[in-house]
């Protein structure tokens, strides 16, 4: 796969990873994507920097565009990113695309498990859940 700009997938012996970079919504891209690297443990997709979109939609996704993405490329779990840090020149909201990822996920039949944000400064660190209930075994402390 060739295209402009710099997206990226890691792709290691249990898990593989996706991210599109600065990315402007081509379904049949990420069709193709998703049947030849994916499908995808976790994606970083990027929700923010949309508006206009006479003026952005070839360079950057909106969070209806980034639903659709994690689904065709199979992603298990994304993260919306590109959002909510400092005005990027766009016309939305500080927080709109992270409100907007949150109804267009449900629209799309999915869960906030399934593609979500982090709050600013939030830590995510999935374990393997083999592991997580192993350490959680028997330890009345943990709530």
């Amino acid at each position: 796969l060739q295209s402009l700009w710099s997206g990226w997938a890691v792709i290691g012996e249990q898990r593989r990873f996706y991210f599109p970079g600065d990315t402007g919504y081509c379904e049949r891209e990420f069709e193709v994507l998703g049947k030849k690297l994916g499908p995808f443990d976790l994606a970083a997709i990027p929700i923010g920097c949309y508006a206009p979109r006479w003026f952005m939609k070839s360079q950057h996704i909106n969070p209806a565009e980034a639903v659709k993405i994690h689904k065709k490329i199979g992603a298990r779990k994304s993260i919306g990113v590109h959002w909510g840090t400092y005005e990027m020149g766009s016309n939305e909201a500080y927080m709109e695309p992270a409100q907007l990822l949150q109804e267009e996920v449900l629209r799309a039949g999915l869960s906030a498990v399934d593609f979500s944000t982090l709050a600013h400064g939030e830590t995510w660190c999935e374990e393997d859940s083999e592991l997580l209930e192993t350490k959680n075994s028997g330890d009345s402390s943990s709530s």
